[in-house]
């Protein structure tokens, strides 16, 4: 009789544990891959016809499409801040690129650094048992302030902690868990002039080096899935390509020489010269496109694929200077504005979704979304109650039951720079001020995107209705910041 219980007891424990490891198994790998300054239009997917993406188009035809999806901020760090901590630009604890330091290594300090006890999606996600990394472009402060990526919720980090370091992709390190990484390459001024008078083959080869900051990210990236394949993992993976300076290896440049028109970029618009600066931008991106596809094959071949979802979105909408020729290649595709406007052109970009077990295949939605609902999506993926966003989860979207998807009410953004500018979305009407550092009372553009993606025609005045609207969320979301220059809301609205 006890040789029953006994045995009984050992097949109840073993039932246990394995229902635990079935959970554990349970939990999807998950990759969020975060492009630098890309637009709407400059992937083959989002009808790209000049620069090569194969794999990033192979995502998307594996996976789902997004063709209404925004960046919390039309710039770097806020959008970084955002994606990161489930706050719109009206609650944001970061809301610009408040820059400490200098360019140069003797200087370097970062930008405005998260607060101790900020909520990350790292931390959640540690919590959960992840294994956690952030591996690429940081911006939230260096690692001797509380901004350090890992106090807040990656177990391991390896990239630039400065944004402004990033501006060079031939750096002389990069930082791997609080230590400086020496990488061979000399110092590199890129924000230095030029003699436009005297310009040889020596004034464009200073600005390339020997070791590419976006391989070194991608070759810690394959080691990070590598040794911790037996998961669960969370990789944020954000690339500083295509970022200026207009930087790439000569022989991923060599490929688009020729093919195009182009003369030498002289550093008019800022930003490093560059002899071929169409053949260079796109190499930047086929570079970091290439690097993306070994990632992906990696999950493949270590049999993750059908327990790991991978996500490719982008900080904000391309930029339109420093040898950045964006109507060449339709980076913006139609639509109004760029980097640091809250037009589409700034803040509409791509995202790819992909997880064989889960989603359909190539499948293209509508639904309008933004990246500060990355938190509430992944705590629903993961069953997690209790923490207050404010996003609204596309896994309902990701996962094919649209039917249970909930609409946001707005999409709200609120940017303190470039003259000081708030955009609202509800449904189709998207609502813009401008100028508000200036006239803090500006009037409202308003534009029907169903009719209007291009936000040519203001039908402000033939919508009041909607103009009070507007005004009412503005004046219930804004929230005071810690930081006089980012407060620029005014209280009567």
């Amino acid at each position: 009789m006890k040789r029953n219980i006994s045995i009984l007891a050992l097949l109840l424990l073993s039932t246990i544990f394995s229902a635990k490891a079935q959970t554990r198994k349970a939990k999807p790998n998950i990759i969020y891959i975060y492009a630098d300054d890309m637009g709407y239009g400059e992937l083959g997917c989002y009808g790209q016809q000049k620069i090569r993406t194969p794999n990033l188009d192979k995502l998307a035809k594996e996976g789902i499409r997004f063709t209404q999806h925004y960046a919390s901020t039309p710039v770097c760090a806020p959008s970084r801040c955002q994606l990161m901590t489930g706050k719109h630009g009206g609650h944001s604890y970061i809301r610009g690129n408040y820059e400490l330091g200098g360019f140069a290594d003797s200087t370097e300090g970062g930008q405005m650094p998260l607060y101790p006890n900020a909520l990350t999606i790292g931390k959640i996600l540690q919590k959960e048992g992840y294994k956690t990394a952030c591996i690429g472009k940081w911006g939230m402060g260096m690692s001797n302030t509380t901004g350090d990526p890992n106090k807040q919720g990656f177990d391991y980090f390896y990239g630039f902690l400065d944004q402004k370091q990033a501006h060079n992709h031939y750096p002389t390190h990069l930082w791997e868990n609080g230590k400086w990484d020496t990488l061979n390459n000399p110092p590199i001024e890129v924000h230095r002039k030029v003699d436009k008078n005297n310009i040889t083959d020596a004034t464009f080869d200073y600005y390339i080096g020997k070791e590419y900051a976006v391989n070194k990210i991608a070759e810690k990236a394959l080691n990070f899935v590598r040794n911790n394949r037996k998961g669960p993992f969370f990789l944020y993976l954000p690339f500083p390509s295509p970022h200026l300076s207009l930087q790439a290896p000569k022989e991923a440049v060599q490929e688009y020489i020729g093919r195009f028109d182009e003369k030498p970029y002289l550093g008019e618009k800022g930003y490093c010269p560059v002899r071929y600066p169409k053949s260079t931008y796109a190499a930047m991106i086929t570079t970091m496109d290439k690097r993306i596809g070994e990632v992906i094959e990696l999950v493949k071949n270590l049999g993750l694929d059908d327990n790991t979802i991978i996500m490719f979105s982008s900080d904000n909408g391309a930029s339109t200077v420093g040898g950045v020729d964006t109507e060449f290649f339709k980076s913006l595709g139609d639509l109004k504005g760029a980097k640091m406007e809250v037009y589409e052109g700034g803040i509409r970009i791509p995202f790819i979704a992909r997880w064989p077990a889960k989603i359909p295949a190539g499948k293209v939605t509508n639904h309008a979304s933004v990246q500060y609902d990355l938190m509430a999506t992944i705590n629903e993926l993961l069953g997690i109650k209790g923490i207050q966003t404010d996003g609204t989860s596309f896994l309902p979207t990701l996962l094919n039951k649209e039917k249970q998807q909930k609409q946001h009410e707005f999409i709200y953004w609120e940017y303190p720079e470039n003259g000081g500018q708030v955009a609202i979305r509800i449904g189709n009407w998207k609502g813009v001020k401008r100028d508000m550092i200036k006239n803090r009372q500006a009037k409202w553009e308003l534009y029907d995107l169903n009719k209007d993606v291009t936000e040519s025609h203001n039908i402000a005045e033939q919508h009041p209705e909607i103009i009070t609207q507007l005004s009412m969320i503005l004046k219930r979301e804004h929230t005071p910041s810690h930081i006089k220059d980012w407060e620029f809301v005014s209280p009567k609205f």
